[in-house]
This record gives C-alpha cells, sequence and structure tokens, in this order.
C-alpha cells in the first residue's frame, strides 16, 4: 500500500495540513517542524504528486546538476547520491555535463534549460572568482559544490581538501614512511583541489619535521587512471625513489598501482599507496585501495537541502552558508595487512 500524507503526519506528530505546507513549499514554517517532517518523508518513502504541486506553485519540481562529467567515479557516484537526496524529497535532477571546458561551463549557466529548473547545484572545475558576474547573472536558485568561486553570492558546499590530504599524508608517516610523493599537483592551480591538497601534504610533513622535496611533488594534468599510469611510469623510469604515495584521487592511485604491479613492486611493502574520494572501485583493486572519504552522501543531502530551501523562499534573509563535509580516512591493504578497517577523522561542519 503506497504511503500517504497522513502516514507522515502521523510519523512527524503533525497534522496532515502542516505535512501539505512543507511539499508545497509553503515559507512560513518552523525550521525544526520542517526538518522532521521531511526526515518522515524520507522514512517512509512518501512521494507527493509532482505534477499537482507544480501547477499549484508554478514550479516544476525538477533541479539541475551541472557537473564536469560521468567518466569520472566520483563525480558520477555523486550524481548518484544527489538524485537519491533529492528523490527523497519528491523531487528529479537534469544532469548537465560541463565536460571541465571553461567555455561551457558559463554558457551551462546562461542556457535556455535553466528556464526549465527550480534551482541549480553546480560544480566547476575552471570558473573562478575572476567569473562572480556569470554566477551573478543567475536568476534561480544555485548552491556551489566543489572548490571554486567561494567569493560567490550563494551558499556552498564542499569537502575539507586540506585536511583530508594532511591525514592521509600522516597516515603514511605514521607507518615510517620517510619518502612520499605528492602525486595529482597542478602547476597553474592556485584555488583548487589539488592546491588545497597539496597543502595538506605539505602541513603533515612540516608537522612531522620532514624537509619538503620538490622531486615528490609530481604534477598530472588529468586526474584519470590513463595519466596516473603514464605519471608514474615516467617516475620509475626517473629513478626517483619513493615509498609512499599520497594521491590527489583514487583514479590517480589506480592508476598507479597498476604500474607499481607491473614493475613488480610490493604494495604496502615497499610502496604504501592512499588515494583520495572512496570512489567504489577501490574496495576492489588489488590491493585494496586506502582513501580518504570525503562525505559524498553529506555533501548531496546538504546542498538539495539548502537548494530546496532556497527554492521554498521565505530565508532571503538568512546569511550565505558554506560547509565543509566530515572526512573519513579508510583504511585498506595498500597501506594495511588488515582492509576495510576505517578511522574516522570527523570534522565539526560550519
Amino acid at each position: 500500500m503506497a504511503t500517504t500524507l497522513h502516514d507522515v503526519a502521523k510519523l512527524a506528530g503533525v497534522s496532515a495540513k502542516t505535512v501539505s505546507n512543507v511539499v508545497n513549499d509553503y515559507p512560513h514554517i518552523k525550521q525544526a517542524t520542517k526538518e522532521r517532517v521531511l526526515a518522515a518523508i524520507a522514512e517512509l518513502g512518501y512521494r507527493p504528486n509532482l505534477s499537482a504541486r507544480g501547477l499549484r506553485s508554478g514550479r516544476s519540481g525538477v533541479i539541475s546538476l551541472i557537473i564536469p562529467d560521468l567518466r569520472n567515479s566520483y563525480f558520477a557516484e555523486l550524481a548518484d547520491a544527489v538524485m537519491h537526496a533529492a528523490d527523497q524529497l519528491g523531487l528529479s535532477v537534469l544532469i548537465e555535463l560541463s565536460g571541465g571546458d571553461r567555455a561551457r561551463e558559463a554558457e551551462l549557466l546562461r542556457g535556455a534549460r535553466l528556464r526549465a529548473v527550480d534551482g541549480v547545484l553546480y560544480s566547476a572545475l575552471h570558473l573562478g572568482d575572476e567569473d562572480l558576474a556569470v554566477v551573478e547573472e543567475v536568476t534561480i536558485p544555485m548552491v556551489l559544490l566543489g572548490e571554486r568561486m567561494f567569493n560567490a553570492p550563494n551558499d556552498h558546499v564542499t569537502m575539507r581538501n586540506t585536511e583530508g590530504a594532511r591525514a592521509a599524508t600522516e597516515h603514511l608517516i605514521g607507518l615510517g614512511r620517510t619518502r612520499i610523493v605528492a602525486f595529482g599537483a597542478h602547476r597553474a592551480d592556485i584555488v583548487g583541489s589539488a592546491s588545497l591538497r597539496l597543502a595538506g601534504y605539505r602541513a603533515a610533513l612540516e608537522a612531522a619535521g620532514m624537509a619538503f622535496d620538490p622531486v615528490l611533488v609530481r604534477e598530472v594534468p588529468i586526474w584519470g587512471r590513463f595519466d596516473g599510469a603514464v605519471a608514474m611510469r615516467a617516475m620509475l623510469d626517473e629513478g626517483v625513489v619513493f615509498d609512499g604515495i599520497v594521491a590527489f584521487n583514487d583514479a590517480l592511485a589506480l592508476g598507479a598501482m597498476r604500474v607499481l604491479s607491473e614493475r613488480g613492486v610490493a604494495m604496502p611493502d615497499e610502496v604504501a599507496v592512499i588515494g583520495f574520494d572512496d570512489i567504489d572501485e577501490g574496495r576492489y583493486s588489488l590491493p585494496s585501495l586506502s582513501t580518504i572519504a570525503p562525505g559524498r552522501e553529506q555533501i548531496a543531502r546538504t546542498a538539495v537541502s539548502l537548494l530546496v530551501e532556497r527554492i521554498a523562499g521565505g530565508v532571503d534573509d538568512v546569511p550565505l552558508r558554506r560547509v565543509y563535509a566530515d572526512f573519513e580516512l579508510v583504511r585498506r591493504e595498500s597501506t594495511a595487512s588488515s582492509p576495510d578497517g576505517a578511522d574516522s577523522s570527523s570534522a565539526e561542519v560550519s
């Protein structure tokens, strides 16, 4: 039997009218009440009648998610998490791909497609604070994701890049590794994932009293498996001595591990490897990949929730929110003999 509005009301301890007001984005509802109703909706899997709601509110019940691509496993899994979080609130998600192209990133914020959605979740790789005019032209609610445009007039949900990379580096230092590679640097990156993760790597070395060696900072322009493999072959051919790798994402780590295996390098005995992103593939690699889980589901839930609040209105006077998701250090075989142990490194969300 399908869940009804009255079932939600009973579980939330409110009237059916209150549930209806929440579903129809009525603005004058106490936040605590709204959260209780939304939690009941999620628990029961209640699906509001979107077509009827749209006719009443003038809204489509659709939000847009703009991301670089779906070939990158992190973004594919983020899209899945966003769609799940949106579905819990009776919303549909239109996915748009920028291809990581600067012009395309701007074009998607000016396109006619925005008129068909109620709000946008936007993750840019190249647009920055110098492009704020493009963002300011968007007339519907928008929440930013990722490591760009921190000064934009929008709510922003991101991960703890620096703290996560520092934890990854400290993990290898704690294993006694002394020649640790920072794998995936971007020389031209001033504000972005690469620079933030490199900062975390350097902070860990400094705290441990270890010298920073530029030879161990390896630039990899594209964070993919193929590129990680190419960069690792080049480093081995150069004769660089190392006993640990902090890969700036899991795809790079997996590419590097393939080459290490081909060359007969034992992991983790000779080289310990840790990635960043906790993509599902890392659980099944040989060895399984230790990684930083950056709070992907929390990012998705929070971003959708903030966007829904802005779409509903009544929070225009609420200051812009910047939320940093918690992260977790996940130990697997590439750094430890005991797979799938997890060490939560929680950080306060602000």
